[in-house]
């Protein structure tokens, strides 16, 4: 008898424990922690696919074509390598190489903080070629499509000319017929640089006598 009523408690028992469990796992919402089965794939890189970066030869290059953006950085890579810091050995500034003269007639006279602004420095080379494109609007009319020296005439070519010797040289150049000859402290020539930076669109750029910051 003792026997079995001792067992009807125990099954009581579990059957209480049972019943508890389950309208316990009833009550609580466990949605917001299922994850799909593909939560737990990942793709983790066998021998044969790992590259080591020496067997890699990190070479980019950024097609910008014919681009009036194009025109700046290939001018800007030409001067300084894009370098905005830089200062080389005849004190000319940043990465268009502006001396100081130059800013100073653009209304920029603090050379550090030119040289810390990148954005200023974008500006200056804007302003400095739309100032040079006013210049030689007429040469440029006149000139552009016509060969001197068996080089192409073109209006980039010309601003980045007037980048390099001043707008005065390149109106003497052109005027010539190439006679005047120009080179800087390098011995870079206006010939040089019409036929290097030949083609791009400048459009972009508004002619203006006293241009100001963009």
């Amino acid at each position: 008898m003792k026997r079995e009523i001792l067992r009807i408690t125990i099954f009581v028992f579990v059957l209480g424990v049972a019943y508890t469990g389950l309208s316990f796992k009833s009550k609580v919402d466990l949605s917001s922690y299922k994850v799909s089965e593909g939560s737990f794939c990942y793709h983790v890189p066998n021998e044969n696919e790992m590259v080591s970066k020496e067997s890699v030869n990190f070479r980019y290059q950024l097609f910008l074509g014919k681009t009036f953006l194009g025109f700046k950085e290939a001018l800007g890579f030409k001067e300084s390598q894009g370098d905005y810091s830089t200062i080389n050995s005849f004190g000319y500034l940043g990465k268009y190489q502006f001396n100081k003269n130059t800013l100073h007639m653009i209304g920029i006279y603090n050379t550090e903080d030119f040289l810390d602004d990148s954005r200023l420095q974008e500006d200056a080379f804007q302003m400095y070629t739309s100032r040079n494109k006013w210049i030689l609007r007429r040469d440029i009319k006149r000139y552009v499509g016509s060969y001197i020296r068996g080089v192409k005439v073109t209006e980039s070519g010309i601003l980045a000319a007037a980048h390099l010797a001043g707008a005065g040289n390149v109106k003497k150049y052109l005027r010539s017929g190439g006679a005047y000859e120009f080179a800087d402290a390098f011995g870079t020539s206006i010939q040089y640089y019409l036929k290097k930076f030949s083609g791009y669109d400048t459009s972009f750029i508004k002619a203006q006598k006293k241009p100001s910051l963009f």
